[in-house]
């Protein structure tokens, strides 16, 4: 079953079309539901809230959320625990900061190489050489964590980009990349990301 997840998943990403999609999504101790549509070669802002309320939406699209009501979608296609694995293997997410030394997490590993070392990454040969010049498009602080998480977020070539709380100088790069055809959606109360998106969601 999974198996023709992936099917799926790979044919839109070769046609060039991708919509991800919440549903009057309610998440476990949330009290208002969320809708949105976010296109591939958009730039979709999540905003408002508290950064941990932001971050858990990230979380959702990802599979790592109880949904209690209503559904997420990419393609039309519905996120389940079947479909999630096939799901996550088109996204590329770029945390805010890297976990704390003995609270790993699924979605946050604790160093970047770990990140070149998931199994679903050994295709992408990514060298340090890469990396820094990557770091230096972006045109933000490159001793910020987040530039160069986001850098090798980028650098996995997915169809699908997930941001959270980017540096505001970041947010050209950000464009670009949806300009690129892919489908971003970043958290962010920052006025120069939040201008620049072409979709913003109060969340």
């Amino acid at each position: 079953m999974i198996l023709n997840y992936f099917d799926y998943l790979c044919d839109a990403k070769r046609n060039g079309t991708m919509i991800l999609e919440l549903n009057e999504v309610l998440l476990k101790d949330e009290r208002q539901t969320l809708s949105m549509i976010a296109k591939s070669g958009e730039l979709t802002c999540l905003s408002g809230g508290t950064p941990d309320q932001r971050r858990r939406w990230l979380y959702a699209l990802m599979g790592f959320e109880i949904v209690q009501h209503g559904y997420v979608s990419l393609d039309g296609e519905p996120l389940t625990e079947h479909s999630a694995l096939a799901f996550r293997s088109m996204m590329a997410y770029a945390p805010a900061r890297l976990s704390v030394m003995g609270e790993v997490t699924t979605y946050e590993p604790p160093s970047i190489q770990d990140v070149f070392n998931l199994q679903a990454n050994r295709e992408q040969p990514i060298s340090n050489g890469i990396l820094g010049e990557e770091v230096r498009k972006i045109g933000a602080d490159a001793s910020d964590q987040r530039s160069q998480l986001l850098a090798v977020a980028v650098l996995l070539d997915k169809p699908i980009l997930l941001v959270d709380n980017p540096q505001e100088e970041s947010a050209y790069y950000l464009v670009q990349q949806a300009q690129k055809g892919r489908l971003v959606i970043v958290t962010s109360t920052c006025p120069s990301i939040v201008d620049n998106a072409n979709l913003v969601i109060e969340v």
